[in-house]
């Protein structure tokens, strides 16, 4: 696979990188985890609880070594959960069957978030809102599933049966189950995918005739869909942030929002489909009107696409990113696909475009068994290059710009494997989440902003200590610790630690 990493890095013209062009300290690299139908984990129903865990970590241990700072869990599927939840039963694709609970018992995702944060990645629960049962011909849903519960709610689409988004109690019910995974659980984000009214079946109409004559208020059929999306995302938008204001909000939805034969901001494209028409999501207004915290479209088509091409869509998402988070969704499941998804380029390509954008913070790829037997070297192009050295994620100043106090060197020890740092704070309220140790060499600039110094990102802790194992003896160094916050956002750089050589001993030299 080395050979397809070097080609494609060659293809993109980024072999060598000057020193102008640091890579970014602050970037989103997220890969989404999909568990309906098992696509990504756990890797078949009805694992022993053991088994799960383990496959869990061994996933998250792939991803953080290949420089993801993010994972996007998909938590409930069809209306189910890989959680302890009051509204809704075990998931079927967790234990084989809907309302078992793992065996022996734990909690899925309380075990998940423990181990992200573990690692220093954020984990961000991805609900669907309204997708309520597949394959309804063979799908045996629990006594106790919504559907059973409140059929009135329901409507039949094609093989699947899904809430009726024009209903009011609908939506407080999805709300409600939303507030309570924020509430209980320590989240970092609630992520919705592009699944708002379904997408089209040909010939065939969303059955929801009997919401509409009762709730349509008179309004245009299209325009009474949209405003009850733009409902729930209201409410959902107010439920999190009154539960926890630092919980962000976030959409990925489908990569087109209209077509410019449609409406004039519209993207240069002919897509059959978009979220405006047809799924009735105007994600563009939520982000506009400052509902949600990110979007990230679904750009799934690569360059030259003969109806929308990436280079376009990119383009066009970054000019309407109205001062919130715009993140680029990279279908990494493409890849092999066809001759365009052959090209050991075209991930390369894709990443670097993103990167050129001032008003983009960051990538997402779909989904985690894409990287799976590293295809035209993804794996690699990312651990080895794009993803090389750590990055922070972008911060929120709309939901917190309150950093943390800096903290300050305690003592440094020359030890066998290397130098051994440690450092206190006076943080007595517990906002310091990690902390970031840089080393500079002697004549370099101490500049915080080059992500390529850092050397390692660590949790918070009683007695905060990093053993540096690029340490060379002999070598005059200045270290410097910054402490983060779950928003991420910095303190002020500490006082200096330095180590010079002097009449052929160590000396450290620090404030404490």
């Amino acid at each position: 696979m080395v050979k397809y990493l070097l080609a494609g890095l060659l293809l993109c013209g980024m072999v060598q990188q000057s020193s102008a062009q640091l890579p970014p300290k602050r970037e989103m690299r997220a890969v989404w985890i999909a568990t309906i139908e098992n696509i990504d984990w756990p890797s078949r129903k009805g694992l022993s609880s053991r088994e799960q865990q383990q496959e869990f970590i061994t996933l998250l241990e792939k991803h953080q070594r290949n420089g993801i700072n993010t994972i996007i869990f998909q938590v409930r599927p069809v209306s189910d959960a890989f959680y302890a939840s009051p509204y809704e039963p075990w998931s079927q694709y967790l234990t084989g069957r809907q309302g078992q609970p793992p065996i022996p018992y734990y909690d899925p995702l309380e075990f998940m978030i423990t181990e992200t944060h573990k690692r220093g990645i954020e984990f961000h629960a991805w609900f669907n809102p309204y997708r309520a049962a597949v394959n309804i011909r063979s799908n045996n849903t629990a006594p106790n599933h919504i559907t059973r519960l409140k059929p009135q709610w329901f409507v039949t689409y094609g093989d699947n049966r899904y809430f009726d988004p024009g209903i009011p109690e609908a939506r407080s019910y999805v709300t409600d189950v939303v507030r309570d995974v924020v509430r209980r659980y320590d989240i970092d984000a609630v992520h919705f995918d592009d699944y708002f009214y379904p997408y089209r079946i040909a010939n065939r109409e969303f059955p929801d005739g009997n919401s509409y004559r009762t709730y349509g208020r008179g309004m245009a059929i299209d325009d009474w869909r949209r405003f009850n999306v733009d409902t729930i995302i209201q409410m959902l938008s107010k439920a999190i942030k009154a539960e926890k204001p630092w919980v962000k909000f976030g959409i990925s939805p489908f990569g087109v929002w209209r077509n410019r034969d449609k409406d004039p901001d519209g993207s240069p494209t002919r897509g059959a489909l978009a979220n405006y028409d047809d799924l009735y999501a105007d994600v563009i207004k939520w982000q506009r009107l400052g509902w949600i915290d990110y979007l990230m479209p679904q750009l799934y088509w690569e360059f030259g696409h003969r109806l929308v091409p990436f280079d376009v869509m990119v383009n066009w998402w970054a000019a309407h990113a109205y001062g919130r988070h715009m993140y680029i969704g990279h279908g990494a499941y493409r890849i092999g696909s066809s001759a365009a998804w052959r090209d050991p380029g075209e991930m390369p390509r894709q990443v670097q475009a993103t990167r050129a954008l001032a008003t983009i913070q960051g990538s997402a790829f779909y989904s985690s068994k894409s990287f799976d037997g590293n295809p035209m070297g993804i794996g690699d192009s990312l651990r080895n290059h794009f993803y090389r050295y750590p990055a922070l994620r972008p911060t929120m100043p709309w939901l917190d710009n309150t950093a943390p106090k800096a903290p300050y060197f305690t003592d440094a020890f020359e030890k066998p494997d290397g130098l051994e740092v440690r450092w206190a704070d006076d943080d007595t309220t517990g906002q310091t989440r990690q902390y970031v140790l840089y080393r500079f060499e002697e004549g370099q600039v101490v500049n915080i902003n080059d992500p390529t110094k850092i050397i390692g990102i660590v949790p918070q802790m009683p007695d905060p200590v990093v053993i540096d194992h690029g340490y060379i003896k002999g070598r005059n160094y200045i270290y410097i610790v910054t402490a983060l916050d779950r928003m991420q956002n910095e303190s002020m750089i500490s006082d200096p630690l330095r180590v010079e050589m002097r009449n052929g001993r160590v000396h450290f030299e620090f404030e404490p």
